[in-house]
């Protein structure tokens, strides 16, 4: 099978387009076909090891631990290993695999079965892909972190990429009344996703305003810690999603000395994949309450190029990889 190898940390030129070997399933392993899947930072973070701490976890002088990037996936069942019986060959799914090891950017990818649910029949495979580890970010980071509860104020920071496109449709789904931040050109687009207000980041600082939340959701851009404390309310609530690295330490060691001094709460996301979440996002995709939004769809022989577009910062949405064999 044709797949996206890397063997070194670096730029996107690591990035191999070459034949390896399909894989087998496990007793308790899926083998998909996969169809469709997307681009997220994590996939660029892990390429270039950034911040150091992905060597921990993938391997300290090169990656050893996987060789195929690609966290979302959607396709069809190929087979199942003999314990699995949820799932059968032909049925479409979609799901998150970070857990068994990425693999997404290739023609099979072999997962747990709890990796994986039933993808919604309203949805083609692109638009499935693009749903799993950015939208459950999100609802970690709402619902499970943030404490989301309706009526309460929340800003998203960073809410035209990925994670923040389903953020704002999330918060508006729990009845939070949402302040989107993104750039001049992505606004309408905050808008029409159901933000209340907008703010244009090149033209206002929201730490600066005065106005304060009870919720905010950092994805993307930079502020220090301590702005963001100032403009949560009394009782408010800081989770850090993705961003500059030095908003990630901030947030692992300061967020918890920062949250003992005073009533806010600031600290980074903890969330974990989970097929009841999974299956949570399903019935919101199938009522239309949240939808995906894509940017832009490269071939998976030009996965280099797309990591390299997410990288920079310029998606409205996310970036969907496509198969030649999608609608086999």
């Amino acid at each position: 099978m044709k797949a996206i190898v890397y063997t070194e940390y670096g730029p996107p030129e690591v990035l191999k387009f070459e034949e390896v070997v399909k894989p087998v399933p496990k007793d308790d392993e899926v083998l998909v076909k996969v169809c469709a899947a997307s681009v997220n930072a994590a996939d660029w973070r892990m390429m270039r090891a950034d911040p150091f701490l992905v060597r921990l976890y993938a391997g300290l002088l090169r990656p050893t631990k996987f060789r195929i990037l690609g966290a979302d996936i959607a396709g069809r069942v190929e087979a199942v290993g003999k314990n699995v019986t949820q799932f059968k060959p032909g049925d479409e799914v979609f799901g998150d695999v970070f857990a068994s090891g990425f693999g997404g950017f290739a023609g099979y990818k072999c997962a747990r079965a709890d990796e994986l649910v039933s993808k919604p029949a309203n949805l083609s495979f692109e638009e499935a892909a693009a749903v799993p580890l950015a939208a459950l970010t999100a609802l970690h980071g709402l619902r499970d972190n943030g404490q989301i509860r309706p009526g309460k104020k929340v800003l998203i920071n960073g809410a035209s990429g990925g994670v923040g496109t389903f953020a704002v449709q999330l918060a508006k789904y729990f009845g939070a009344e949402v302040t989107a931040v993104c750039s001049t050109g992505k606004m309408e687009q905050a808008r029409a996703l159901g933000a209340d207000h907008v703010i244009d980041y090149t033209s206002e600082d929201f730490t600066r305003s005065g106005q304060q939340y009870d919720l905010i959701l950092a994805v993307n851009g930079f502020h220090s810690i301590f702005d963001y404390k100032h403009a949560l309310s009394p009782h408010g609530i800081y989770v850090m999603t993705g961003g500059h690295p030095a908003q990630l330490f901030q947030a692992l060691l300061l967020g918890p000395w920062l949250s003992l001094s005073g009533s806010r709460k600031l600290g980074a996301l903890t969330s974990k994949p989970n097929q009841k979440d999974m299956l949570l996002l399903k019935e919101l995709l199938e009522s239309g309450k949240i939808k995906p939004v894509i940017d832009r769809r490269y071939p998976l022989s030009d996965v280099s190029e797309a990591i390299r577009y997410v990288e920079a910062g310029h998606a409205k949405g996310k970036v969907v990889i496509t198969l030649e064999h999608n609608q086999s």
